[in-house]
């Protein structure tokens, strides 16, 4: 089996983490691949370098490779899929920081996790993306144009709102006059789109969730669509540009920039565990977030 290691930060967790995926894929004679940054990180924090020679690196994936695993939280999972794109190639993800969404392995699990791999003791959650497009185009939005979380219009250097003109389908829906306004997709619901207000959507609905950040109008609620809808928007406000954020990306575009949002052409495979699932995580995050209540 051919795999690829991504990761993007350093930390206590992260040694012990690296240490064992990596005593593992030896033991089971994975063809382990770890992207060249990461390979660089990894060898400038260990305390014997020499351990980790013998694994090759990559700076581009291909459809050679069987699984990509990521080793941090969910942001390095939404910078992973830059490698994977529409490769099919599936993801896991260890998580080395706080509970995630889609980093769910533990430190202690990791050998058990990649064991049901091996065993083929697992299932495949396919996970619809956001394509972007805008008018006149923009050279950082063509060169990554997608976005697995959500794909969101902010304002830019200033404390006044922005006015978000909103169609769906070529109909005008409204003009939002906030902060902002996200488009997630129900990968994303558990995110920037949750802590704005907006609903928690499972991951196998046909849906997109249209969520405003701090409308002025108070009847503006986040509103669920068919994932199959356009959406094209338009802004205005007092600064002469705005940005638009995909997942971690960010980019500045003019006001009056025609933003069109779709889904995408093809989907992110996650690998779901056993012992992990959507609602098992879901009722793991409801408990954490008691628990830090009541600290």
């Amino acid at each position: 089996m051919k795999v690829a290691i991504f990761g993007r930060f350093y930390n206590k967790t992260t040694t012990t983490s690296v240490e064992t995926l990596l005593h593992y894929l030896l033991k089971k004679e994975f063809d382990a691949y770890i992207e060249t940054e990461f390979s660089n990180l990894v060898k400038s924090e260990s305390e014997n370098e020499s351990d980790y020679t013998s694994f090759k690196t990559f700076d581009k994936l291909d459809n050679s490779f069987d699984l990509l695993v990521s080793i941090g939280g969910d942001g390095t999972i939404l910078r992973a899929i830059t490698y994977v794109k529409n490769l099919d190639i599936p993801i896991i993800g260890i998580n080395t920081g706080r509970l995630g969404f889609l980093a769910t392995i533990q430190v202690n699990q990791i050998e058990n996790a990649m064991q049901n791999i091996i065993d083929g003791n697992y299932k495949i959650s396919e996970r619809t993306l956001l394509s972007v497009e805008t008018s006149p185009e923009n050279d950082d939005i063509l060169s990554m144009n997608f976005a697995l979380n959500e794909i969101a219009v902010s304002r830019k250097n200033t404390t006044s709102m922005i006015t978000v003109e909103t169609y769906l389908d070529g109909e005008l829906l409204t003009s939002y006059w906030s902060d902002g306004l996200i488009v997630s997709t129900p990968t994303g619901s558990t995110g920037y789109s949750l802590s704005c207000g907006g609903p928690v959507i499972t991951p196998g609905a046909n849906s997109f969730a249209l969520t405003p950040i701090a409308p002025h109008n108070l009847s503006a609620r986040p509103l669920i669509i068919p994932d199959s809808t356009e959406i094209r928007l338009k802004v205005n406000g007092r600064e002469e540009q705005h940005l638009v954020s995909l997942d971690s990306r960010i980019a500045t575009l003019d006001n009056g920039t025609v933003i069109t949002i779709k889904k995408a052409d093809f989907r992110i495979k996650m690998i779901d565990l056993p012992s992990e699932s959507f609602l098992v995580t879901l009722r793991k995050k409801l408990l954490w977030g008691e628990d830090k209540r009541n600290q």
